[in-house]
C-alpha cells in the first residue's frame, strides 16, 4: 500500500558529493519506484533560527521558512532521517530544526491547565528511520558509546511525539569507504525506500 513518505536530509553542508545525500536520493527513488509519495527537505537550505526561552519555545510561532515543513511533517506516515554524526549525535542544525518543529499544538500537547499526567502525542501512527554516516566504526558507538546520541533521538523526541517504531541503519569508517562499498551501500538504502521501512 502506498505511503506518504518525508526524507529530511539533516547534513548542515550542502554539499552534493556528501555520502548523506546520496543515501537520502537513493531511499527517495526506491521509494518512489515503488508507488510511494515522497517529499525531501533539505536542512542546508533552511534558514533555521535557534530557540533561546521555553517561553518562545512554546507560545512562538513557527518561523516562516519551516512551516512548509512542519505541514510536511504532520501528513507524513514514514519519515527518513539521514545525516552524520557530529560529537556523538545529530549536527545542532538538525536539532535547532527539530526543536522548532516539535513544539506543543504541532508534535504533542501539555496536559491541560490543573490536570496532572503526561504531554499528548499528536504524530502518533508515524513511523521512522534514521540512517546515520559516522567516522568511527558503527558497532563501537553502538557497543561502546551505546548509540546514545541516536537512542537519545529517539527516545526524547521522535518516540515522545508519537513516532514509533524508529528503525536505524549506521554507516561507519565513511572517510575510508571504497566505491564498491559506497555503492552496496546506497543500493541497499535504495530496497529500504522500496519496502518503505
Amino acid at each position: 500500500m502506498p505511503r506518504r513518505i518525508l526524507v529530511i536530509v539533516g547534513h548542515p553542508d550542502s554539499n552534493p558529493k556528501r555520502l548523506c545525500r546520496a543515501l537520502a536520493d537513493s531511499y527517495a527513488e526506491g521509494a518512489r519506484s515503488a508507488g510511494h509519495e515522497v517529499r525531501q527537505i533539505d536542512i542546508a537550505k533552511l534558514d533555521i533560527p535557534l530557540l533561546r526561552s521555553v517561553e518562545e519555545f512554546q507560545h512562538g510561532m513557527i518561523p516562516p521558512d519551516l512551516r512548509d515543513a512542519a505541514e510536511a511533517i504532520k501528513r507524513a506516515e514514514h519519515i527518513v532521517f539521514v545525516f552524520p554524526l557530529w560529537l556523538g549525535t545529530m549536527p545542532a542544525l538538525l536539532k535547532a530544526f527539530l526543536e522548532q518543529i516539535m513544539r506543543p499544538g504541532l508534535a504533542f500537547a501539555y496536559p491541560e491547565t490543573g490536570k496532572d499526567g503526561f504531554a499528548k502525542t499528536l504524530l502518533k501512527g508515524r513511523s521512522a528511520r534514521v540512517l546515520v554516516t559516522m567516522g568511527m566504526p558503527a558497532p563501537i558507538y553502538r557497543l561502546w558509546y551505546l548509540g546514545h546520541g541516536i537512542a537519545g533521538m529517539r527516545r526524547n523526541i521522535l518516540n515522545f511525539v508519537g513516532i514509533s517504531p524508529v528503525r536505524e541503519t549506521l554507516y561507519g569508517l565513511v572517510e575510508a569507504v571504497s566505491d564498491a562499498r559506497r555503492k552496496k551501500w546506497i543500493a541497499a538504502v535504495r530496497t529500504l525506500g522500496e519496502r518503505a521501512g
